[in-house]
C-alpha cells in the first residue's frame, strides 16, 4: 500500500525571524560585466579613460572627459550555460535572456570665463542593470555517499521537543522550527519516543538502497543602479566627480529537490520518495556614492582613482515551501496526529544588508588619434559584508561565518582599443578572485571579450561580444544534507548601443 502526502504552504504569515544565508548576501555584492557596448568589449577597464556613459559606474570623475552633450540606449541578450556534475553524472541547463541594460546621458557645461581654470561641469544620469539574475540549473545523479535529505530534516528537529511539532501548525513557528514540522509531518522523521518531551529524532528514509536524486532551481530578476552624476575639470589635466547611486533589487528563485530511493522497507511507513520545493521572493533598494578622479600624468598617460562604498539595502523577503512524499506501508497503520493545516508564505521583517566597499586605481596610455590601453585593478573585502541590526543573535553568528569564510579579493581589467578612420575595434580581459577563501565553492572568474564601433558623426553604433566562465561548488541545502553538485558556468553577451551626441 502506498499512501501520498501533500503540504501545501500558501497563503500568509508574517515572521520576525530570519532565513538569510551567506550567498544571498553575496548576491547583492557582486556586479556583473554590464554597461555600453565599447564598455563590454574592453573588459570594463574605463577607470582612467571615461569618456563612456558607464565609465561613470568605475570613476565618477569620467564624465568630465566628455567634448559634447551624449544620450546613450544598450539592448543586451545574455545566455547562460551550466554544465552540472553530480557525482560523475552530467546535465546540462540554458537559459537565454533579452533586456535593455543600460539608458543614460551626460550634459557638459563649458566655463565662459577664460581666466578660470576650471573648464567644465558635467552632470550626468545613467541606469544599469548592475546584475541580471535570470538563470538555471538542473543536476541529477545517485549520491555516492548515501546521503538523503533526511538529513536536513533531522538537523532541525535535533532539540525541538515533540509536542512543539503536535501542538502548532506551521505558521506559528520560526523559521527552523517550520523545517522539523515538514520533516514530521511529512513522515521523513519521527521521534525516538512518544514522550511528548522527546528531543531526539530518527529518520523514516531507509538505508541500504541507492539515492537517485535531482536538483532543479531557476532565478529571476535584476538589481538596478541609477547613478546621479557630477564632476568638473580643472585646466583639463585633473578631473573630478562624484556619484549618488539608488539601488533597487527584484529576485525570485524557484527550486525543487526531487530523491526517489530503492531500499528495502524497514518501518511501518518507509519513505521512498520526496519532493520539496522552496520559492524565495527578495525585494528592496538601497543607496551608495562614489567618488574618484582622474588625472593626465602626460599628454598620453592618465591615472585613475575611485572609492565605492558600501551599499546599504534595506530588503523584504518572502518565503513559500511546498512537501510531497510517498511511504511504503507494511502494515496499514497510521499516525494519530493531523497532516500540516498551515498553508503559508513567510513574510519576514525588513532587514538590512552592507555590502563590502571598492577600491579601484586605473591606467591608461593614449596613442594619439590611433588607439588606446587600460588597465583596472580593484580590491574588495567581502568579509566586511555585515547582516544588521548587528547586535542580533541570527546575524551576528551569520556575520562571523561571513568574515571566517570569505575573503578580501582582486580584480583585474585590460581593454585595448584601435582606430582605423571611422572604424574602432575593441578587445579585453577580466580576472576576479573568489569571494570565498575556499575556492571550489565559488572559482576565481576569468573573462574575454571583443567588439567593434563605428562612428558616423553625431551618432555612433557599438557591437560587443563577452565571454565568462566560474564553477561554482555548493550544497543544494545548507545544513543537514549539504552534497551538492559541481557547476561550470559560462555566459555569453551580445549587447548594442546606440549613442548620439548633441
Amino acid at each position: 500500500m502506498k499512501k501520498y502526502i501533500f503540504i501545501f504552504l500558501t497563503g500568509l504569515s508574517f515572521s520576525a525571524m530570519q532565513a538569510q544565508e551567506i550567498r544571498d548576501a553575496l548576491r547583492y555584492s557582486q556586479d556583473n560585466l554590464n554597461g555600453t557596448a565599447r564598455y563590454r568589449a574592453m573588459g570594463g577597464a574605463f577607470g582612467a579613460l571615461g569618456g563612456d556613459l558607464s565609465s561613470i559606474n568605475v570613476n565618477p570623475a569620467g564624465s568630465a572627459i566628455f567634448v559634447n552633450n551624449q544620450f546613450g540606449v544598450t539592448l543586451t541578450n545574455n545566455s547562460n550555460k551550466n554544465d552540472s556534475d553530480y557525482f560523475g553524472n552530467k546535465t546540462t541547463e540554458k537559459d537565454n535572456n533579452f533586456k535593455i541594460n543600460q539608458a543614460g546621458g551626460v550634459f557638459v557645461f563649458n566655463n565662459q570665463s577664460n581666466s578660470s581654470k576650471w573648464k567644465k561641469i558635467s552632470v550626468g544620469v545613467n541606469y544599469e542593470n548592475a546584475n541580471n539574475f535570470n538563470n538555471a540549473t538542473y543536476s541529477a545523479g545517485t549520491n555516492a555517499n548515501d546521503n538523503s535529505i533526511d538529513g536536513y530534516f533531522l538537523s532541525y528537529a535535533d532539540g525541538v521537543p515533540l509536542k512543539v511539532l503536535e501542538d502548532n501548525n506551521y505558521r506559528n513557528l520560526n523559521n527552523n522550527d517550520q523545517q522539523a514540522y515538514l520533516g514530521y509531518n511529512g513522515y521523513i522523521i519521527n521521534p525516538a519516543t512518544n514522550d511528548r518531551e522527546e528531543t531526539l529524532y530518527n529518520s523514516n528514509v531507509p538505508g541500504g538502497g541507492n539515492f537517485y536524486q535531482q536538483n532543479a532551481e531557476r532565478s529571476e530578476g535584476y538589481n538596478g543602479k541609477l547613478s546621479f552624476n557630477v564632476a568638473t575639470s580643472y585646466e583639463d589635466k585633473l578631473f573630478i566627480g562624484l556619484n549618488l547611486n539608488s539601488h533597487f533589487t527584484d529576485y525570485r528563485r524557484f527550486s525543487s529537490f526531487y530523491e526517489i530511493n530503492d531500499a528495502p522497507l524497514s518501518t511501518p511507513y518507509t519513505i521512498t520518495d520526496v519532493r520539496f520545493d522552496n520559492e524565495l521572493y527578495t525585494y528592496g533598494s538601497g543607496f551608495s556614492f562614489q567618488v574618484g578622479a582622474i588625472a593626465k600624468v602626460t599628454n598620453e598617460l592618465r591615472a585613475g582613482l575611485a572609492y565605492e562604498s558600501s551599499t546599504w539595502y534595506r530588503l523584504n523577503d518572502e518565503f513559500t515551501q511546498d512537501l510531497f512524499t510517498t511511504t511504503s506501508s507494511t502494515t496499514g497503520a497510521d499516525r494519530n496526529n493531523p497532516l500540516a493545516d498551515a498553508k503559508t508564505t513567510n513574510v519576514y521583517d525588513v532587514y538590512k544588508l552592507q555590502t563590502p566597499s571598492k577600491v579601484t586605481g586605473s591606467l591608461a596610455y593614449i596613442f594619439g588619434k590611433t588607439g588606446l590601453i587600460s588597465v583596472d585593478y580593484a580590491i574588495k573585502d567581502y568579509s566586511k559584508t555585515k547582516f544588521k541590526p548587528e547586535n542580533d543573535a541570527y546575524y551576528t553568528s551569520l556575520n562571523n561565518s561571513m568574515g571566517d569564510l570569505l575573503d578580501n579579493t582582486s580584480e583585474l581589467r585590460i581593454g585595448a582599443e584601435y582606430k582605423i578612420k571611422e572604424l574602432s575595434l575593441r578587445a579585453g580581459y577580466r580576472y576576479e578572485q573568489s569571494p570565498y577563501k575556499n575556492e571550489s565553492t565559488i572559482g576565481d572568474l576569468t573573462g574575454y571579450s571583443g567588439g567593434l564601433g563605428y562612428n558616423f558623426g553625431s551618432t555612433k553604433i557599438d557591437l560587443s561580444y563577452a565571454y565568462a566562465e566560474r564553477s561554482t561548488q555548493q550544497g543544494f541545502f545548507t545544513q543537514g544534507f549539504t552534497d551538492g553538485a559541481t557547476i561550470n558556468n559560462i555566459s555569453n553577451n551580445v549587447s548594442l548601443t546606440f549613442l548620439f551626441e548633441l
